[in-house]
């Protein structure tokens, strides 16, 4: 749902934000560029989005159907409400983002209030795949990193975070998310601005977009946004 009790005022809202996207593959670095963004100019400036916030609720099915559908598809996520809520933060809106339960495969009934910023980044495997979305952005990057390399780092934060078992995400991984990275995650590259080699591990890369993006940050602040 939008929330409009938090707007800013008139002269803010006219101005243009720097909306930025962020794909790559699982477990490629996506969160690492984003951190390093905010860690260059401030929480305050910076509205982050995640694309795994919107997968399409499906509560009304059981936990063993939820458990067997392909969330790497682009069919599994709510495009509307993304690009919605992306327009939204551009406007100068602040937007309830839907908390998804990853061990249950469904949203929740809570959600997450994200205030407007000068920054926007919306961040995940597909964000360049939806043409709407990609519409709305002014810069699209893509993370790129090796296979084995993202594999890992998928397995490591599945079993810490999100309550799976090593068995299942190695049948996942092998089932939908390799399948699903070469059919449609690896061709939206073609439509970055910027693709970053070797994940968030590429220093030179990340100071560059860093630098730009605190230059907007800089150019905000000296127009009183």
């Amino acid at each position: 749902m939008l929330n409009t009790s938090v707007v800013t005022d008139a002269h803010t809202t006219q101005k243009r934000r720097l909306v930025i996207g962020v794909a790559g593959g699982t477990g490629s670095g996506k969160s690492t560029v984003a951190d390093r963004v905010i860690s260059r100019i401030g929480h305050r400036q910076v509205a982050v989005i995640a694309l795994d916030s919107y997968y399409l609720d499906q509560a009304h099915l059981t936990l063993e159907t939820r458990a067997a559908v392909d969330y790497d598809h682009p069919e599994a996520f709510d495009w509307e409400l993304l690009r919605t809520h992306v327009q939204a933060l551009i406007d100068g809106y602040a937007v309830d983002v839907p908390v998804y339960d990853f061990s249950t495969f469904t949203r929740t009934e809570r959600v997450e209030t994200v205030a407007s910023a000068p920054i926007v980044i919306v961040e995940g495997i597909l964000v360049l795949w939806d043409a709407g979305l990609r519409a709305l952005m002014d810069l699209k990057v893509f993370v790129d990193a090796d296979a084995d390399v993202r594999f890992i780092r998928r397995l490591t934060r599945d079993v810490a975070e999100r309550g799976r078992t090593t068995e299942s995400v190695i049948n996942q991984y092998l089932g939908t998310v390799r399948p699903a990275h070469l059919n449609f995650v690896e061709p939206s590259k073609r439509y970055a601005d910027v693709i970053i080699p070797h994940g968030g591990k590429n220093e030179p890369a990340l100071q560059m977009l860093a630098a730009r993006v605190e230059g907007f940050s800089n150019d905000w602040d000296q127009s009183g946004g």
